[in-house]
C-alpha cells in the first residue's frame, strides 16, 4: 500500500514502462491462464498486442494456431523436441506467410520473458516459473503473477529486484486482496482475509478422506483447473501457498492472514480494515476477471468476466477451516515463517506426492503426511545467509527425491 517500505504488489502504484497499447508476453500459452489471456486479447485489440508466446511443448497445434491468431514475434518452447512438430504446425496455420521466431529449451521462457514489451503474463505452473519471473523483473517489466510458485520459492529474490507496483498478482484471491487494499493505506489493515472453496472434499473428517480417489480429488466443484492445481485444492496446500504468497506480496505478518471457506466462490477475498469495515472483492468464478487486473491495471478491461445478476436469489456461506482435516494450511505458515529454502522444501515435496497419488502410488492423506516428513527434516535454514537460486534448485532437487523415497517405502508398506 501507499505506506507500505517498497511493497512489491501496491495498487497505488502504477508501474508502467510504456504508454499505449500494451504488449504483451503470454508465459504457459496453452494452459488455462493462457488461453484464457489470449481470450481477452482477442477481444480487445484495441488496449493489447501478443508478441510472444511461451509453453512446454506438448500442445503445438493450438500453440501455432495462437500465434497465428495473434500474429506474434516469437513463440518458446520447453522441449527441445517438440520444434519438429512446432514447425510443421506453423506450416499448417501460416502457409507462404512468414513465421514467428521459434525458441526452445529450459530457458526458452526466461529468454522470452526479457523480451521487449509492456507486461508479462508468468502463467506457468510449479517453480520452474521463477527464472522467468525474475528475468522480467530485471528487464524492468510489470509482471502480471499468475504463476505463484515463483514468488514462495524465491521470496527474498523476488523482493530484492520488484520494484513498487511492479507486480500485479493474478491468482483469484491476490487480485481480490489487490483491488480491495485499494480502499486504504497499509497502516489502516487489520487482517487480509484469504477465501477457499473448500475443494471437493469440504465437511469430510481426516478419518473420510483416507480413501478418496484422483477421481475424486479432480472434480473440483466450482473451478477448471489442471491436476496438480486441482489436487492442491483438495488438499488446501493452495491456500497455504496463498498464505505465504499474501505474506510476501503486502508485508501482513501471518498471524494477520485469515482463511475462511467459502463453498462459492463469489468472494474471492476481504480485507478487514481497523475501523472495522471489511472490503469484499467478489464476481461470479471466472479468472478471466483476475487476469485482466493483471494485464490491464489501472485500467478496467469492459466485460472481461460475467457480473451478478442481483435479481436473483443467492445465498453466500462462510465456514472455519477444519485444520485437523487439511492440515496443509498450519504447515505453510511454519514453513512460511522459517524463510529460506523451507517454502521451496515445502512446494517441491507437494508436487512430488501429488505425482505419486494421482498415480496411485500414495494415499491421499498421504500427501500431507509425506510433505510435513519432508519439511521436518530439511529443518530450519541458515537465516544469515542471502538465498541464491542455486540454494532453491538444491532444496527443491533434495525435496523431490526425499518425497519420493517416502512415497516408495509408503507403497512397499501398504502392499505388505
Amino acid at each position: 500500500m501507499s505506506d507500505s517500505p517498497s511493497p512489491l504488489a501496491d495498487p497505488h502504484t502504477v508501474f508502467d514502462p510504456m504508454d499505449g497499447r500494451r504488449d504483451i508476453v503470454v508465459l504457459g500459452a496453452t494452459g488455462s491462464i493462457g488461453t484464457q489471456a489470449i481470450d481477452l486479447v482477442l477481444r480487445h485489440p484495441d488496449r493489447f498486442r501478443v508478441t510472444g508466446l511461451s509453453a512446454a511443448g506438448g500442445r503445438v497445434g493450438l500453440l501455432a494456431e495462437q500465434a497465428r491468431r495473434l500474429r506474434v514475434e516469437t513463440v518458446a518452447v520447453a522441449r527441445a523436441d517438440a520444434v519438429p512438430a512446432l514447425r510443421e504446425a506453423l506450416d499448417a496455420e501460416y502457409g507462404s506467410e512468414r513465421r514467428p521466431e521459434i525458441l526452445a529449451g529450459p530457458d526458452a521462457a526466461t529468454e522470452l520473458a526479457a523480451s521487449k514489451c509492456h507486461t508479462v503474463l508468468n502463467g506457468i505452473t510449479g517453480s520452474i516459473g521463477l527464472a522467468p519471473t525474475l528475468a522480467a523483473l530485471s528487464a524492468g517489466r510489470t509482471l502480471a503473477l499468475a504463476n505463484k510458485e515463483s514468488l514462495i520459492v524465491g521470496g527474498p529474490l523476488v523482493k530484492e529486484l520488484a520494484a513498487p507496483g511492479q507486480i500485479i498478482p493474478v491468482d483469484s484471491e491476490h487480485a481480490a486482496l489487490f483491488q480491495a487494499l485499494a480502499s486504504g493505506t497499509r497502516a489502516d489493515v487489520r487482517k487480509l482475509v484469504v477465501t477457499a472453496s473448500g475443494g471437493p472434499f469440504r465437511g469430510r473428517t481426516r478419518q473420510e478422506l483416507a480413501q478418496v480417489t484422483p477421481e475424486d480429488a479432480l472434480a473440483h466443484p466450482t473451478w477448471a483447473m489442471g491436476p496438480v492445481i486441482t489436487v492442491n485444492s483438495a488438499t488446501l496446500v493452495n491456500k497455504g501457498l496463498e498464505v505465504i504468497e499474501a505474506h510476501l506480496l503486502y508485508d501482513i505478518p501471518f498471524d494477520r492472514i485469515e482463511v475462511v471457506v467459502h463453498p462459492q466462490s463469489y468472494v474471492h477475498s476481504m480485507v478487514e480494515f481497523m475501523d472495522g469495515s471489511t472490503i469484499a472483492q467478489a464476481t461470479p468464478p471466472d479468472m478471466r476477471g483476475p487476469i485482466a487486473v493483471g494485464i490491464g491495471w489501472p485500467g478496467r478491461i469492459p466485460d472481461a468476466a460475467p457480473a451478478f445478476d442481483w435479481s436473483t436469489a443467492s445465498t453466500w456461506e462462510f465456514f472455519p477451516l477444519d485444520t485437523e482435516a487439511f492440515p496443509s494450511v498450519d504447515l505453510a505458515r511454519r514453513v512460511g515463517g522459517l524463510g529460506g529454502t523451507a517454502p521451496a522444501v515445502f512446494n517441491a515435496a507437494n508436487e512430488e506426492c501429488v505425482d505419486a497419488f494421482l498415480a496411485g502410488r500414495l494415499p491421499f492423506n498421504g500427501i500431507m503426511d509425506t510433505v510435513t516428513q519432508v519439511v521436518t527434516e530439511h529443518g530450519s535454514p541458515d537465516g544469515g545467509t542471502p538465498l541464491t537460486v542455486p540454494d532453491v534448485l538444491e532444496a527443491e532437487s533434495w525435496a523431490r527425491a526425499r518425497a519420493r523415497e517416502l512415497a516408495a517405502k509408503s507403497t512397499a508398506e501398504a502392499r505388505a
